[in-house]
């Protein structure tokens, strides 16, 4: 009797990656010995799992645990108004929403107390703060107490706060970060090894951990999701980063900054080469439902307070919005409380009439204001709106015009990043956190081919090192000078750049892409925020210009952000074919031809 054919098929085996290869510039020749080396320090930690069969499963769990110890001790110091009365800082400000949530019905979320720290983020933020101001309420109530705890400095409140951080970013932005350097490992074809040093020089990006772990905020679970869109577009899967986008957008509003090249990118893959309806409108009612399903809790808490005639205080101000309808509404119908509740929740989460940027914020606007060299405050607020935004169109069209003509999924890092540099540099109400926005998709570009070459890994050093250096009176305010110094001289050191290391300028490998122009105004740049940091702590500023100091970090910082979103646009050009398209580069396959002539 013959066998019977089983059905099931066995998995095929996946190949085994060449790990000794490499294409991602971790690897460098020795001149004298003619053996390969590591390129810069934090290739030589990860040398010995080079070329072996070490599992991504033990080389993770190392990298999760470094870069979780980095976190947590930098926790350890003091975080944005510490012991600084009256409003404290950014630590009140999360704390204050978990009271609001937990306390209050959900129709004064956005109404309560607006003076205090009034809830000024998208609806995610606020179920965020709902989840975690529960789990808190469980521990010590009196950490959330309506009115009581205003203020509250408790050490034991202040681990909570850390810890939720720590437990947020891991379960959202540390899963998306991995999930993404794999697509885009994929894509460029990288080996897991290198692949394994990006990822460890992303989480160790320290803008990041000082903000978020230092100075307090969870920017980290909005550019986890921002991930989440940049993995499923490399996947190819854009209705996922429809969803996942909105979820950035429903945790914070600054995801804006990569909105244009989203849509942009979006549009051009139902055009290009062919016009798809489909997906199309796919995409539109994904969309369209992943904003429901954000506002659907809040709504549901207006029914219920609704049903339950729960009213707004006698003192609410409702909504501006509603008064610009073109007819009148009755606050009798159905449908007005929820009308009232997405107007206020828009109006707080939109607030133009702060101005055009907050504190000394290294971007074109500040940059032109506090140097003196015009002053902006002649202006009505409606006119600098109006500048800002033509400014940020003129900025973000460019990318966002290549992203749209040519889709293609490995030219979105630098496309998220050129744009949100633009809107940075030109936009309204910019704040100095609002640095790590760019830094994200621009720090990506590691894990891409050639990526840690010293032509990338010059630049991505460059913006960021930069970005913490504007950061520094942000976080000298709250103590935080030796976490800035040891992550920032930690990190400069492990990519082999300045004042650490000088690999990424001194390689003389052919291709490594870096123009005697480029190392020039990078060293000089360096330089200048060596001398600054001496000048600040040794020599007070004159009586007369107390923010001398400062406004001269904005000046030069702002000037090189300039250089970083130019660089972006070039690369994102040259990547696209448009430059040899253009006829200012020579075309790759033109190159060995010349050579053998």
């Amino acid at each position: 009797m013959p066998p019977t054919s089983s059905s099931h098929r066995p998995r095929k085996k996946r190949k085994q990656e060449p790990t000794t290869s490499s294409s991602n510039g971790a690897v460098t020749l020795d001149l004298v010995s003619r053996k390969e080396k590591p390129a810069f320090p934090l290739v030589a930690f990860f040398w010995p799992a080079r070329g072996t069969s070490t599992s991504q499963w033990v080389l993770l769990p190392c990298i999760l645990m470094t870069v979780g110890l980095f976190r947590w001790c930098t926790g350890i110091w003091p975080y944005s108004g510490f012991h600084k009365p009256p409003m404290h800082g950014d630590f009140e400000a999360q704390r204050h929403w978990m009271e609001v949530t937990t306390n209050l019905p959900v129709t004064h979320w956005y109404f309560h107390d607006l003076q205090w720290w009034g809830l000024d983020y998208p609806p995610l933020t606020a179920y965020h703060s709902w989840v975690l101001g529960r789990i808190g309420a469980l521990i010590n109530p009196e950490w959330f107490a309506l009115y009581l705890s205003h203020g509250l400095d408790d050490m034991d409140l202040k681990v909570f706060m850390r810890a939720s951080v720590m437990v947020s970013e891991y379960f959202v932005y540390i899963p998306a970060a991995v999930i993404c350097v794999r697509h885009m490992a994929r894509t460029h074809h990288i080996n897991s090894w290198e692949s394994s040093v990006a990822l460890t020089a992303i989480l160790m990006q320290p803008a990041t951990i000082l903000i978020d772990h230092g100075h307090f905020q969870y920017n980290t679970v909005m550019l986890g999701f921002v991930l989440g869109t940049l993995s499923s577009i490399l996947a190819g899967r854009r209705l996922w980063s429809c969803v996942f986008f909105v979820g950035a957008l429903g945790f914070k509003q600054m995801a804006l900054f990569y909105a244009p090249a989203v849509a942009a990118y979006l549009a051009g893959a139902c055009i290009f080469p062919r016009i798809d309806v489909v997906r199309f409108f796919s995409i539109a009612i994904v969309t369209l439902a992943s904003f429901a399903l954000l506002y659907l809790p809040l709504l549901l808490g207006t029914l219920r307070d609704t049903y339950r005639s729960i009213p707004l205080s006698a003192d609410v101000i409702l909504p501006p919005l509603l008064s610009t309808l073109p007819f009148e509404l009755s606050e009798k119908a159905w449908y007005y409380p929820y009308l009232v509740q997405l107007a206020q929740s828009i109006h707080r989460i939109f607030p133009f009439a702060r101005g055009l940027f907050e504190d000394k914020v290294a971007n074109i606007w500040c940059g032109v204001h506090s140097s003196g060299l015009h002053k902006l405050n002649q202006y009505s607020s409606t006119l600098l709106s109006r500048a800002a935004l033509g400014l940020t169109l003129v900025s973000i069209t460019p990318p966002c015009a290549i992203i749209f003509l040519k889709p293609k999924k490995r030219l979105t890092p630098l496309a998220f990043a050129a744009t949100a540099w633009g809107f940075f540099l030109c936009s309204y109400q910019v704040h100095e956190k609002n640095v790590l926005l760019p830094l994200l998709p621009m720090t990506l570009l590691l894990s891409s081919e050639g990526g840690m070459k010293p032509v990338i890994r010059a630049w991505v050093g460059y913006a960021n090192l930069l970005g913490c250096w504007t950061m520094f009176p942000l976080l000298a305010r709250d103590e935080l000078r030796i976490p800035y110094f040891v992550l920032t001289l930690l990190w400069s050191y492990l990519m082999g750049l300045p004042p650490c290391g000088l690999s990424a300028y001194s390689s003389t490998a052919e291709g490594s892409g870096l123009y005697w122009t480029t190392k020039t105004v990078h060293l000089a740049t360096y330089a200048a925020m060596l001398v600054w940091h001496c000048v600040e702590f040794f020599v007070p500023p004159p009586s007369s210009k107390p923010d001398l100091w400062v406004v001269a970090n904005v000046c030069i910082g702002a000037a090189g952000f300039g250089m970083c979103y130019l660089w972006c646009l070039w690369s994102l050009m040259d990547e696209s074919g448009l430059l040899v398209n253009l006829g200012l580069v020579e075309s790759p396959k033109a190159e060995p031809e010349k050579k053998k002539q």
